[in-house]
């Protein structure tokens, strides 16, 4: 049992540390315009924002909403008992959540994949890119036989599947929005309490990616708040001292987007009955990292052996 919980944790951690890169190195942008005083500021009063009570509450109330019939109080109480009743309504909620969360999941990847620009690991990354005015063609057939199918199992699993695809309109039109703030924050256009609340909305937003493919891992609240919180702590450590280097990284970003899409993939097909060993979820993400660390690493050593050398003067 307690081999389980740190694998579980382990996995929550890195997933939470990958997706979060992105949001990282915009903080650190930030950050470096603002006085030191500030920095402090933000740092301190994030990192309490971003742990306990964004990736503290968010579980609980994504839980909540999938067991509206269950008040607030009991769903925080549901969390840290063992109460079987209260227990069953958690595990009959568990496709809604799944299925929310990996239709969420998989736009996101599926967004990137299409849209964004990216340093390309692959060939197929660049033609797929080329194809991106097919995204909406490609996500709408592919949320329609979600809905199909889940229609055939419960009305309210269709519900599920578009609140997850909601969530990732909201999410994603928030995110390229503050792509075109970005330049504001990087400049004296705005204040550094508003560049302040700006980054801690920004973070609250980003956050969400980390909390929802949580319960990909578990739908154990305690375990998810224990692992997404220690992630956030150490994406915070990066901010402050590594985020130049784990920038360098090119290809950790295609990485942490394919893991996202391989945990939404699964997340669906679970909700649909499909069970998976407690390591999948987790190994999924150590592999899918690892490798795409490897290319990053691969290129930083090739583009540093290219650097050209002075011939050696002849001799006289």
């Amino acid at each position: 049992m307690i081999f389980e919980f740190l694998i579980v944790i382990i996995g929550l951690s890195l997933f939470e540390i990958i997706s979060s890169v992105d949001n990282a190195i915009v903080n650190a942008s930030v950050l470096k315009t603002l006085p030191e005083k500030y920095r402090k500021i933000f740092l301190f009063w994030g990192l309490l924002f971003a742990v306990f009570i964004v990736r503290g509450i968010l579980p609980f109330v994504i839980v909540w909403i999938a067991n509206p019939q269950l008040g607030i109080g009991e769903v925080f109480t549901a969390a840290f008992s063992q109460n079987e009743q209260i227990g069953d309504y958690l595990d009959k909620s568990k496709p809604l959540l799944l299925l929310g969360g990996g239709v969420y999941l998989l736009m996101v990847a599926l967004s990137w994949l299409f849209l964004e620009e990216k340093k390309y690991a692959f060939l197929v990354e660049h033609f797929i890119h080329r194809q991106g005015v097919w995204f909406y063609a490609i996500a709408s057939i592919v949320f329609t036989t979600i809905i199909y199918f889940s229609l055939r199992e419960s009305p309210i699993l269709a519900l599920s599947a578009s609140i997850g695809l909601t969530a990732f309109f909201i999410t994603d039109g928030f995110k390229k929005n503050a792509e075109e703030k970005e330049k504001q924050l990087l400049t004296g256009t705005l204040s550094a309490w508003s560049k302040i609340l700006y980054l801690e909305v920004l973070d609250a937003s980003f956050s969400i990616d980390g909390v929802v493919g949580a319960f990909a891992f578990t739908i154990s609240i305690p375990l998810i708040i224990l692992g997404n919180g220690l992630g956030a702590f150490v994406v915070r450590e990066f901010t402050i001292r590594g985020i130049n280097y784990i920038s360098k990284f090119a290809y950790l970003k295609n990485g942490a987007m394919y893991s996202i899409g391989m945990l939404g993939g699964l997340m669906i097909l679970e909700s649909f009955g499909k069970e998976y060993p407690f390591w999948l979820a987790p190994l999924n993400t150590s592999a899918l990292i690892g490798i795409f660390f490897y290319l990053s690493y691969r290129e930083l050593r090739a583009a540093k052996n290219a650097v050209p050398t002075e011939e050696t003067p002849a001799a006289k």
